[in-house]
């Protein structure tokens, strides 16, 4: 007898309804299907290392907890594999060892693949090799009332997947290791930063005033207070504050909110690093970023060089540092600096058949020149540097420039990973700046980005010369997952709601 036959959606329902009369049936007899505690002395992975250890011998009872994951029943032998968070185990239930009634009627009638169970026995190894565990007492310990997903098709539907990640981890592993690597990945990243002098701290997610960003934020109400908040779309303000008090390095991993669209780059909730260095720069950044994305590479990986498709990305340093401007002539043959304001360059980029929006500002339609013809052929780690002032109100002005900033972007697998500028620093400069998208704002920019006195105020008392970046976590597990959507590194993303 075997339980691998993928059923149909009717067996699948009268399977259902089985359970829970087994469930019913198991109470009456006066078995707890959700006993309160259970006593486990190996993970699966222990158990299988101790015995090919020697560690454990022929006597020596070992108690195995997981939920059942494959059978094979053959009379009055069954050899299963229980699973946990280490791995699976085989074990063998043999009727003489647990005892008829047991064996038939609880073990082989009322526990079902997908239970949670608890077993006792003694390790060895069957004629095949495999170590095994040899039963002489089950428990059950969580009773499941849906049967497990068909393990031979898997769960292979995207949106369903998502929005029933539970199940998708059940059925796929190779989905559980994207988030074991994504949580080694935040691992190396803290490693590294901690060993660089870097602070880590936290601001607050609840803003009266939002900012460091150019995106639309969610909007809240704080009752108590009678107070609009914002959630926060960038840690930068508050990090820099920070500066001015007295940190020279800090650091914050956490989340961010952006009222935006929803696309395979995009998550209206996303995972953020931001950090602030005193006295460098964006030069100074840029090798900061690929000293420590080929530290994450390295740990993570094992290599600076990641599969990508068809393709290896490679993170060894140094990386390509392209002006802005001469990436966008050279893929689109438009040099920006040729059309000083946004109706000349908005015409150009007509007459080529782009989308130019007519209340676009003229650095939001050199972003989308950008987006059209540069990122998506940036599969190398790139940097991309000076940017327009417009589009960039905290970064310092390039020297000798009137308009361009010293910042920079940094590109790889086709989309933008991080983001960074030497801070300005210069109080008057940024009220200016404020002022300047508070009427943007007033035009109808609703990313242009709020006046906040308070942050002028701290910078009166004086901010270092200052470097700062800000990377998403979600994309650069992409790159190391080789996923080409955000919502396949993301335990929880955001969906449409169900039609």
């Amino acid at each position: 007898m075997t339980d691998t036959i993928a059923p149909t959606e009717q067996e699948l329902l009268d399977q259902e309804l089985a359970r829970r009369e087994k469930l019913e049936r198991l109470r009456a007899a006066g078995i707890d299907p959700y006993p309160p505690r259970v006593e486990r002395t190996h993970t699966a992975a222990e158990a299988i290392a101790a015995y090919r250890e020697g560690q454990l011998g022929e006597e020596d009872v070992v108690k195995l907890t997981g939920r059942l994951v494959a059978r094979r029943i053959m009379g009055k032998l069954t050899f299963a594999h229980i699973e946990d968070g280490s791995g699976r185990v085989q074990i063998m239930v043999r009727r003489d060892l647990l005892g008829a009634e047991r064996y038939n009627e609880f073990f082989k009638k009322d526990i079902d693949l997908g239970d949670f169970v608890g077993v006792a026995g003694t390790m060895g190894v069957t004629r095949t090799g495999e170590v095994t565990c040899t039963v002489t007492d089950i428990q059950l310990l969580a009773k499941t009332l849906k049967p497990l997903p068909d393990k031979w098709h898997g769960l292979k539907d995207p949106e369903l997947r998502q929005r029933q990640r539970y199940l998708d981890l059940l059925a796929n592993p190779e989905v559980r290791e994207v988030f074991r690597r994504r949580a080694a990945i935040v691992r190396a990243l803290r490693e590294y930063l901690d060993g660089e002098g870097f602070l880590e701290v936290e601001t607050p997610i609840l803003q009266p005033i939002y900012g460091g960003a150019a995106a639309e934020p969610f909007v809240t109400y704080h009752n108590y207070l009678h107070q609009q908040l914002y959630l926060r779309i960038s840690f930068e303000l508050y990090l820099k504050r920070l500066l001015v008090g007295g940190y020279e390095r800090v650091y914050e991993i956490g989340r961010d909110f952006r009222n935006e669209g929803i696309s395979h780059k995009h998550n209206p909730e996303f995972t953020q690093l931001e950090f602030y260095e005193a006295y460098t720069d964006y030069n100074g950044v840029m090798a900061r970023t690929e000293e420590m994305l080929a530290y994450v590479a390295q740990k993570v990986m094992g290599s600076l060089k990641i599969p990508w498709g068809d393709e290896e990305i490679d993170f060894t340093p140094p990386w390509p540092r392209i002006p802005l401007r001469q990436a966008i002539l050279d893929a689109s043959g438009i040099d920006y600096e040729d059309y000083p304001d946004a109706d000349s360059l908005r015409a150009v980029m007509r007459d080529k058949g782009l989308d130019a929006p007519a209340d676009a500002s003229r650095g939001k339609l050199i972003d989308k020149l950008l987006g059209h013809f540069v990122e998506p052929n940036l599969i190398q780690p790139t940097f991309l540097i000076d940017y327009p002032l417009d589009v960039s109100p905290l970064a310092k002005r390039k020297p000798g420039t009137r308009d361009t900033v010293e910042r920079f972007e940094g590109f790889a697998g086709g989309m933008e990973i991080c983001n960074a500028f030497s801070e300005l620093n210069d109080p008057l400069d940024q009220l200016e700046r404020f002022l300047a998208q508070r009427r943007d704002f007033d035009m109808g920019d609703k990313e242009a980005h709020p006046i906040d006195e308070d942050y002028v105020n701290a910078l009166m008392y004086g901010l270092p010369p200052t470097g700062g970046f800000g990377m998403g976590i979600d994309r650069l597990t992409m790159l190391f997952c080789g996923q080409t959507n955000i919502r396949e590194v993301i335990l929880f993303p955001h969906l449409r709601p169900e039609s």
